[in-house]
Order: structure tokens, then sequence, then C-alpha cells
């Protein structure tokens, strides 16, 4: 079996109500994925976080040097791209493209095999995981407090058992937000807020203090993710735990962060931080360095489904009679191709995601939602 062809799909749509996090504006959902054709017709599937037009461009610049490869050598691959564009960036569109690129050598994989990818990390510990709800992000004339209380209280009646709120804009407006989310969850719901880096260090240090009452699980970019000795200080300087990691991207990232302990929870996203090839090695390190890991996800249900099987595939950490099982993000935004894309939508129930148990990802991709979501150049 040999590589044939590397196509790449961005999916588009602009959105009625535009919404923003402390560090983004989104007015319309672009996503890049990776499509992996090989000369026995199986195909592969993968997802790029992060801007799908220079995304694409870079699994192009990679994709030269795929055809004829054996898609099942996918350490070998992952060097091979990898040392490519080394010199040109360790991190960043690299490394998320790159990522596509290795979830949809392991999709095909697991189809070559007739085995959920899981299976091939090494076995399946968990067959779901519960999710927490992400959303509350600002939007255009509405008051943030009220649209935040209302929000969260419907995330509480679809069954989820923790949100995570969107601050990073202004302290004193980002801690009524935190204190409505609070009211609205009740007093046993699980609490995140995620600031986008849109703090600088004293910020960061008023709000965790301020905010540590009510009952916060943990505290995610609280500042700019280039910033490590400032995480240093801000987890110096509050009680809240802090969590980032989605823009450290592959192991040499996440290094520094883990071995000096700059946070308590390291949240690597599958289609940022190098695929699964990489992703396996990053829970490795940080069950090393004792910190725990929570995915970041964000995208389509491809990003779901190789976030689901990366779990699936996680041991406990510390290893116990009843251990402390991964959760999983779902992002609940407008997104209308993000389950189109799948003939079979990964949506939860009350709250948990079952994982795909069929060859590879465990998902059939719907090509007419590719066709009716793909971005039209002007």
């Amino acid at each position: 079996m040999k590589i044939e062809k590397v196509y790449t799909h961005i999916l588009d749509y602009k959105l009625e109500k535009a919404f923003e996090s402390a560090s983004m504006r989104f007015d319309r959902r672009q996503h890049c994925l990776v499509e992996i054709v090989c000369d026995d017709g199986t195909i592969g599937w993968g997802e790029c976080l992060g801007p799908a037009k220079p995304n694409a461009a870079v699994v192009r610049a990679y994709a030269v040097a795929l055809i004829g490869c054996n898609p099942l050598e996918t350490e070998k691959l992952w060097l091979e791209l990898y040392n490519r564009l080394r010199d040109q960036g360790q991190r960043g569109l690299t490394v998320t493209a790159l990522s596509g690129i290795d979830i949809a050598l392991w999709d095909i994989k697991g189809k070559h095999y007739g085995a959920p990818i899981s299976e091939l990390l090494g076995g399946r510990f968990r067959e779901s995981v519960r999710a927490y709800a992400t959303g509350s992000f600002k939007r255009d004339g509405v008051d943030r407090v009220q649209d935040t209380a209302e929000e969260v209280a419907g995330y509480v009646r679809e069954g989820f058992h923790g949100v995570k709120v969107k601050i990073g804009f202004d302290v004193e407006e980002d801690l009524k937000v935190i204190a409505a989310a609070r009211e609205s969850l009740g007093p046993e719901g699980h609490l995140m807020i995620d600031a986008n880096h849109g703090y600088d260090l004293l910020e960061a240090l008023d709000v965790g203090k301020r905010a540590s009452v009510l009952g916060v699980n943990w505290f995610e970019e609280p500042v700019l993710p280039e910033q490590i000795s400032t995480y240093h200080a801000v987890r110096d300087g509050q009680p809240i735990p802090v969590a980032s990691g989605e823009n450290w991207h592959g192991r040499y990232a996440m290094l520094e962060p883990l071995q000096t302990r700059a946070v308590d929870i390291v949240q690597p996203d599958i289609c940022s931080v190098g695929g699964f090839s990489e992703m396996r090695r990053v829970v490795d390190m940080a069950a090393m360095f004792g910190v725990r890991l929570v995915p970041h996800v964000w995208g389509t249900a491809v990003c779901i489904a190789a976030s689901l099987q990366s779990m699936a595939a996680m041991p406990p950490n510390p290893p116990r009679r009843r251990p402390r099982e991964p959760i999983m993000e779902f992002d609940r935004t407008h997104n209308p191709f993000r389950q189109a894309v799948v003939k079979t939508p990964l949506e939860h129930a009350g709250g948990v995601m079952q994982i795909p148990d069929g060859p590879g990802l465990g998902i059939e991709i719907d090509r007419d939602a590719l066709r009716q979501f793909a971005l039209k150049e002007v």
C-alpha cells in the first residue's frame, strides 16, 4: 500500500452572529480537513487546528514528500515531515499541519488492520467519557452576565457535569460572569474559566484571588503562552489551578512548562500537538512530571473522533482502584458543519460521549457536506 494523493478541504460558513474570545473574533467558522488516499483505495482523514488556509498551504508543502510512501510507517513519516521544515519552525503551522496528516495516517492504519486507533495505541481503557461544555463567548449586543447565566443553565439541563466560560476582557465584568456561571451551575457543577491569554500578570492574579471563592476548577491560559515565567508567577500568586497547552505545539514546546511545573493541568490538542504520534509522547511526559492532562478540543467531528480515540487509550494516572477519568471538551458554539461532515454525528447523551469502536477514527465522512460547506474563493 502506497500514498497516492493528499487533499485538503477548507470548510467555511459565515456566522449570522459573531462571537469573541479575548484573543479572537469569530465571524466565520473555518476548519481544514486532510484527506490521504492510498493506491488500494484506503482513505484516511485528519484535521488541523488553527487558520484553515495557511494550514492547507503547509499540508500541500508536506504532500510532495508523502506520495509513494507507505502510510503505515507513521513514526518514520512524522520525523521525515518534521525534519523537512524544522529550520523554518518547530511550532505553529508546521506542527498543526503535520497534526492533520498524522491523524489521517493513523486513520489509514486503523482501517488497514480493522481496528480502532485506540487499540493500535495500546488498548482501550474506557468506552465513554464525560464531557464538559465550552461556551459563553462574548456576543455583540447582549448583556454578558445575563447571557452567560442563561447559557450555562441550558448546559445544566442538557446534563453536562461542567462548563467552561470565557473571560479575559474586563476584570470586573469577568468576575460577574464567573459568579453568574457558578449560580447557574449550582454548588456541585465543575466550573472552568478561560482567559485565552487576555490578561497581564496583575490582572490574572486579581481575577484568580477573587474568583477562587466561587469554586473554580482551573484557570486556563491566564497570560500569553510564550511567557512561561509569568505562568509560574500566576501559579504561585493565586490559589486556582492553572491550565494551558493548546498553543504549545509538540513535545519540545511542552517540555519546559512540564519540567518546571508552570501549570497544574496541561491541555494538548491532538490537531495541533502533532497528531496521535506526538500526543502519546506528551501524555507520557505529563505522567512523568506528575502534571494532570486534560485535552483541548476545538473542531469538527473529525477532531472529536480523534480526541475520543486518544482519550480511550490514555492510561489512568495515577493508577488506582477507582481511577480519575479524563474529561472531554465539547464546543457548543454555532458551527453547522461540525457534525454534518460525518454520517453519524458524535453527540453527547446527558453529558457523556461514547467512543467510536469502528476501524481507524470510527467515522464515515459525508462528502455532500464537504461540497456544501467548501470554501468558495472570490
